[in-house]
């Protein structure tokens, strides 16, 4: 099998020509478009050189991310006017992701239009969440008008990160010691997971991608009722209060640096106090939701560091996992200060272990795409 994966961001299309000749996934190809727009045909533009290059090869599918897709869209699926309809309709829980990714289709679909085009679902690994952690605890005719409960985010990052990290481990995925793995996509987002068995049981996301840890940009989990002071008594307008939630708080709000991580620690090695203060307040946040995932569980096997702050920010790791080793975690100091690839940064003694996976939304795509058309390609 050959695919193409299309990974739609906000603002940027990442490509990858995946070859499947029965010992694994190779990338034969790759390429990664900034300020992807979403303007349909510009964007077609742009994609049909490298496109056409992919595509020489012949390809059997196409993978596209999607980052929403509700209470119905819960597996990978094959792309239909209906399903585009059915994407769309969720804008309003994804506004920068929803339109972006059907764009994506839309300008892709023409250049390789022979194929099915598969749509794989950031929210679908969290669909297996207990009524006990999918549910607000709100006025039941709330619930069922509007369908209000957790969705949780960055499915595909975690559902790999989960399948991974026991191999990273030296660990058989189905053996002792691999059954409970508390899962950490950090990143300009940021979010964890709880799986049990590789199944996710709780997130730290919610409703939308605002809920849970601290940000780049984003502030995470904030009292509703001081969002409602802000309306009723600030002054504020409700887009003004979104507008701010989404791109003015998190690190960028505590710290005036960009929000970007690795602008956050130069500050802070600057000796500059507000992005100290900003990284301890991620940390400490980062730190307890770990801890309530661990809860979740009952406790954590494996703990697995994913995405580009998970991956790259050793002073990250070593901050969050410093005052957790009540849960059996411990990390090797050297260790976690030489690797940002798949590794594994345990402590020798540590009762847990604690891994760096490569984030591969792009593997993640592709095995679902193969598991969703079978031998029908």
């Amino acid at each position: 099998m050959r695919l193409l994966v299309v990974n739609t961001g906000s603002s940027s299309l990442k490509l990858r020509v995946l070859a499947d000749a029965g010992g694994g996934w190779e990338v034969e190809a790759a390429a990664d478009l900034d300020r992807w727009g979403g303007e349909e045909d510009l964007d077609r533009e742009r994609l049909e050189p490298v496109v056409a290059d992919a595509a020489a090869g012949g390809l059997d599918a196409v993978g596209h991310r999607v980052v929403h897709g509700g209470t119905e869209l819960t597996e990978a699926t094959v792309v239909s006017p209906e399903v585009e309809d059915r994407i769309l309709a969720l804008t309003p829980l994804a506004p920068l992701h929803q339109p972006q990714a059907i764009a994506g289709v839309r300008a892709v679909r023409p250049l390789v239009p022979d194929v099915p085009h598969v749509a794989c679902f950031d929210t679908a690994f969290h669909a297996t969440l207990p009524e006990a952690a999918a549910t607000y605890a709100l006025p039941e005719r709330w619930r069922s008008r509007w369908g209000l409960r957790r969705f949780g985010f960055h499915g595909l990052s975690h559902a790999w990160a989960v399948r991974r990290a026991p191999a990273v481990a030296g660990l058989s995925a189905d053996g002792p010691g691999a059954s409970r793995i508390v899962s950490c996509h950090l990143g300009a987002g940021a979010s964890l997971c709880a799986a049990r068995d590789g199944q996710s049981v709780d997130t730290t996301m919610g409703y939308t991608p605002l809920e849970g840890l601290v940000m780049a940009t984003r502030s995470g989990t904030v009292d509703p009722g001081l969002l409602l002071w802000l309306i009723d008594h600030g002054g504020l307008s409700a887009g003004e209060v979104t507008d701010g939630l989404e791109h003015d708080a998190g690190l960028a709000g505590l710290t005036g640096t960009s929000g970007d991580m690795r602008d956050v620690l130069a500050a802070r090695a600057r000796g500059h106090a507000a992005a100290a203060a900003g990284f301890d307040i991620y940390i400490h946040r980062l730190r307890r939701e770990i801890a309530a995932m661990t809860a979740a569980l009952g406790g954590v096997d494996i703990l697995a560091f994913t995405g580009g702050v998970g991956e790259h920010a050793a002073e990250v790791r070593a901050a969050a996992v410093d005052g957790l080793g009540f849960l059996g975690l411990a990390l090797d100091p050297d260790r976690n200060a030489a690797t940002d690839a798949d590794a594994d940064i345990s402590a020798p003694d540590a009762g847990a272990r604690t891994v760096v996976v490569t984030a591969r939304e792009d593997l993640e795509i592709a095995d679902q795409v193969r598991a969703r058309l079978g031998s029908s390609v």
